[in-house]
């Protein structure tokens, strides 16, 4: 519900405004106020969070369109930092950038668009959730351990942790139905006082939740994009930037990442982007099948959304609200990625505000705590032991986000300062944008440090040997940049049968096996049985086509028309349906029909 005046002059006044400059505003008698604290803003309520405190003067950035704040206004503290609810009922929700259901505000102010002041609960409070104990009265409890369990929805158990900074002992705990401000558990500690502990907790955004044990991440996170599970992997836990100028394709990446990847929990935060994108992501999720449940994907979704229209300061909390709602699902032993998007609009936010804080500004504007804010947010992610019983629970948390540099360079500073801390580069190309190769990842300055673990689990439990042909390929795709700086020079007729082979097959993993449609029902998604398949297919095609020209006497030309009508095979073999690998069988067939027909003939002296 929106404050009134009245209501707002019952509270404790702390403070009055003295100055508003857009997102920021300066009060003064704020001496006992605190950095970090959540305050209401003006006679309606608005919510900010002191920055800065010098001497009876409080900076305070507000989440809300400052317009019509005066003088002499009056703003409260609530004396605590700005949290997210934490509890059933996360999942399926959008969120805007401080965790306000748009569902709840519509219903609130009843207009499309966001009304000032208006307060409304993450969680809400009347629906009942059916809570199932798995501990008894008389057992020893501390934070992490978990009370018992509530079917959120048809794939998420969600797992009631008992708030860290407690322990004691149960004296009471049952089932039933409960909403999540009621108590569903009493706990005495060792002063003998009792807490009644409900199914709700809250957590400081800025903070992150406290683990056991990080670990080095072992398994990757397959996403069914064929350049980035085979060439550039990301391990569940792992981090990654994708790079690249307006049009080159960072939101379908990631939007194809969330649909596809094999996590339990996608949390998508739209941060400064366009609000038609968001649109987008929603009705698709909506109606996208989980091949895992047959259900909506949204039933493993949770979206932050703080488009380009909304108040810019919201932006830089939007990041902390996802990564603080991941960390709570990674505590339950979940695996989780977070894909923001994008983290240049956030370090706008974060310009903006450092330059009405009149603080020192860095490269190009941006604060000089850019890089030790970035790194804050990606050291958030890993894959963790989680405190509490069941003990050894193991979760992840994987961060994903795009990065938008202006004009496409790199070497602006959001995206140095990126690079300086994640593990996986998947660089966006403008050029291969224009030539409709999706994803336009460049695989030639694309890298990610985690292949050689992949590569690992890959010949181990996928395919024995795929990580020499994985090579391969890769060292082919190099050979052809190579080549093509040859042929600019001399021309294609110029070099040798073997080198034009190699810009031929280096052309079909291009074009056959790393070009991918994400609007095609077959194509947008390979499982990794398919595209080592295909690999290999592709890559024992070219090593017999290499024995053929080199020792069994045919040219270049001879070879290239003779050999058309597998090619053309070949460059289907990826709309072949995962349910129907015999035709990828047939494929084989083939080739080796032809490679018998051809074999006979002999080098002539």
């Amino acid at each position: 519900m929106m404050k009134s005046g009245e209501d707002m002059a019952s509270d404790r006044i702390v403070g009055r405004i003295i100055s508003v400059s857009g997102p920021l505003v300066t009060a003064d008698n704020m001496r006992d106020a605190s950095i970090q604290d959540v305050c209401q803003v003006g006679p309606e309520g608005l919510i900010g969070e002191i920055v800065k405190i010098e001497g009876e003067i409080a900076s305070v950035q507000v989440y809300e369109e400052t317009a019509g704040l005066a003088y002499g206004d009056p703003l409260v503290t609530l004396g605590e930092p700005l949290s997210v609810e934490l509890g059933p009922g996360l999942m399926s929700t959008m969120f805007d950038g401080i965790q306000r259901p748009l569902k709840s505000l519509l219903a609130a102010t009843g207009s499309d668009f966001l009304t000032r002041g208006v307060s409304v609960t993450a969680l809400d409070r009347e629906k009942r959730w059916s809570f199932t104990p798995l501990l008894t009265v008389g057992q020893e409890v501390s934070g992490g351990d978990v009370l018992g369990t509530v079917s959120e929805t048809s794939r998420i158990l969600h797992k009631i942790m008992l708030p860290h900074g407690l322990k004691g002992t149960i004296t009471q705990i049952s089932p039933g139905s409960f909403t999540v401000e009621e108590t569903i558990c009493e706990i005495e500690d060792e002063r003998h006082q009792l807490h009644k502990i409900s199914m709700m907790q809250k957590w400081p955004v800025r903070k992150s939740r406290p683990i056991t044990e990080k670990i080095t991440p072992r398994l990757p996170m397959i996403t069914g994009q064929r350049v980035i599970d085979t060439f550039f992997p990301v391990m569940k836990g792992g981090t990654a930037t994708v790079p690249g100028p307006f049009g080159a394709g960072k939101t379908v990446v990631q939007h194809q990442i969330a649909k596809w990847s094999n996590v339990d929990i996608v949390v998508y935060v739209g941060c400064g982007e366009r609000g038609n994108e968001m649109t987008d992501a929603v009705t698709e999720f909506q109606q996208l099948v989980d091949p895992k449940t047959g259900l909506s994907l949204m039933e493993r979704t949770i979206l932050v959304a703080n488009t380009s229209n909304m108040p810019v300061a919201a932006r830089e909390a939007s990041i902390y609200t996802g990564i603080s709602i991941a960390e709570y699902y990674r505590d339950m032993g979940y695996d989780v990625a977070v894909m923001a998007d994008s983290t240049s609009r956030w370090a706008e936010a974060l310009r903006e505000i450092s330059g009405r804080l009149e603080e020192m500004p860095g490269d190009e504007g941006y604060p000089a705590y850019l890089g030790s804010r970035l790194s804050s947010y990606y050291e958030r992610a890993g894959r963790v032991i989680a405190i509490g019983r069941p003990n050894g629970r193991e979760g992840s948390v994987t961060a994903i986000s795009a990065v938008s540099p202006q004009g496409g360079d790199l070497s602006e500073p959001v995206t140095q300062n990126t690079l300086r801390v994640v593990k996986v580069f998947w660089g966006l190309d403008a050029t291969l944008a224009r030539q409709r190769h999706f994803p336009s990842i460049n695989w030639m300055n694309s890298y990610s440090l985690y292949g050689e673990s992949a590569d690992l689990y890959y010949s181990q439990f996928v395919e024995e040997g795929i990580d020499e042909v994985i090579h391969q390929g890769m060292t082919l795709l190099q050979e052809e940049g190579r080549l093509m700086e040859i042929v600019k020079l001399v021309g294609f007729d110029s070099i040798s049968d073997i080198d034009k082979l190699k810009l031929e097959f280096a052309k079909s993993l291009r074009e056959d096996y790393l070009q991918q449609n994400a609007y095609h029902s077959v194509d947008s998604f390979t499982s990794l049985p398919k595209q080592f398949k295909m690999l290999r297919l592709i890559m024992e095609f070219y090593d017999r086509s290499t024995e053929l020209i080199a020792n069994r006497g045919y040219n270049f030309e001879d070879y290239y028309e003779k050999t058309r009508r597998v090619r053309e095979r070949v460059a289907q073999v990826k709309f072949i349906p995962e349910d129907r690998p015999e035709e990828l069988d047939n494929c084989t067939q083939e080739i080796d029909r032809l490679m018998a027909e051809l074999s006979p003939v002999t080098r002539e002296e």
